[in-house]
């Protein structure tokens, strides 16, 4: 079974949790301990600990997750009505490779029981073994990463944290469509990498971007399977991480409204946050990042996949090129737009011709401006 890769979560800790009032969190939260584990098919959201930090050595110290859970279930939940379980934390393995292996399994098994993964993670190579949880479950993957870096460099000479992307796109089997960044700093990027983004016609936003206007990362997310979070994105005064220091960063209201986009989002499966250094601060941040997500799975639409597009209204926007299509959504007013399927071609996208935009990505196509990523995502597809 994978989930006998699961330690249980802490006696003396659950004893402590249990003694918050009825209103807490922790009144709505399941928990893996030493007699029992969770019913999956009852859970909607899963959190699990994975306290391995051997992929990126400037750790000082290892995670300790009791904190972040005392800080989350000691916050008040919203309206919710979905089941969140607790199901404790993978152990580090003998090697890295032992740890991804079992964070593969368990994500692919909850995944696959339309569960959704929240991993507090140690060091963010992680992210390599929640991708691989998708491969067996047959189809392309979109990974947005909330990072200050792109993590492309070179496998021989780095720690594995800062190469994890280079061996998602390397490594088969190559189940990754797109890949988009929010939030890279110029400055901690060499020129080679941000190269091959473009060259791979992948998408990143510089952190300047997203702060002058965050909606913008909102359709991002929207088409996202898979997030991933690296702390070290949040400025130090924010975070009270200052053994990576870092001048600057998202705040800790944008972090939480990108966690919130990737929540509401119908199609992300998967959250991951990883390379936190455990202050008092960043561990009650990280609380309130998980409470945001959660809060943004409440409130999904359930507008993905389109199962009619009866409750859309369709605009068609001439340009020099072609004509092209958007759709509004009658529920939540959100936008999409609709990309060429080439017949004639191994077309990556005949099950997903709908890209998430902006009415602004509209306005911009009524100016005969069409938007960059549908540009890339056309493009991708004739690949």
């Amino acid at each position: 079974m994978e989930f006998d890769f699961l330690s249980p979560v802490e006696t003396n800790l659950i004893i402590e949790i249990k003694r918050l009032s009825s209103q807490h969190l922790s009144n709505k939260v399941v928990f893996h301990t030493q007699e029992d584990f969770p019913d999956i098919a009852k859970v909607r959201i899963a959190i699990i600990g994975v306290p391995d930090h051997r992929g990126d050595q400037t750790f000082a110290k290892e995670s300790d997750l009791s904190s972040i859970r005392l800080n989350l279930y000691n916050l008040f939940p919203g309206n919710w009505s979905s089941t969140i379980a607790d199901l404790g934390d993978i152990l580090p393995g003998n090697s890295p490779d032992d740890t991804y292996f079992a964070l593969q399994k368990v994500v692919s098994r909850l995944i696959k029981n339309n569960v959704i993964p929240i991993v507090i993670g140690g060091s963010q190579d992680l992210t390599y073994a929640l991708y691989r949880g998708y491969d067996n479950l047959e189809q392309m993957v979109n990974l947005v990463s909330i990072d200050s870096k792109f993590d492309l460099s070179k496998q021989d000479d780095s720690s594995l944290a800062d190469s994890y992307l280079s061996k998602i796109i390397i490594e088969e089997p190559n189940n990754l469509f797109n890949y988009s960044n929010v939030g890279y700093q110029t400055y901690y990027n060499s020129q080679e990498e941000i190269d091959l983004i473009e060259k791979l016609f992948f998408d990143a936003y510089r952190l300047g971007e997203i702060c002058n206007s965050i909606a913008i990362a909102e359709p991002v997310f929207r088409d996202a399977d898979l997030v991933s979070l690296d702390l070290t994105c949040v400025k130090s005064s924010d975070s009270g991480n200052f053994v990576n220091f870092q001048p600057n960063g998202f705040n800790g209201k944008e972090i939480c409204a990108l966690s919130r986009y990737a929540g509401i989002s119908d199609r992300v499966s998967c959250f991951g946050i990883f390379n936190h250094q455990g202050s008092l601060q960043e561990t009650a941040l990280i609380a309130q990042i998980i409470w945001y997500f959660i809060e943004g799975v409440h409130y999904r639409s359930n507008e993905y996949p389109f199962g009619s597009k009866d409750n859309y209204i369709k605009y068609t926007v001439p340009t020099e090129e072609e004509d092209v299509v958007f759709y509004k959504s009658d529920k939540t007013e959100r936008w999409w737009i609709e990309i060429p399927f080439f017949a004639n071609v191994n077309n990556k996208l005949k099950k997903n011709t709908l890209l998430p935009c902006s009415h602004d990505d509209y306005l911009a196509a009524c100016n005969q401006e069409l938007p960059e990523r549908w540009w890339k995502a056309q493009r991708k597809s004739i690949i």
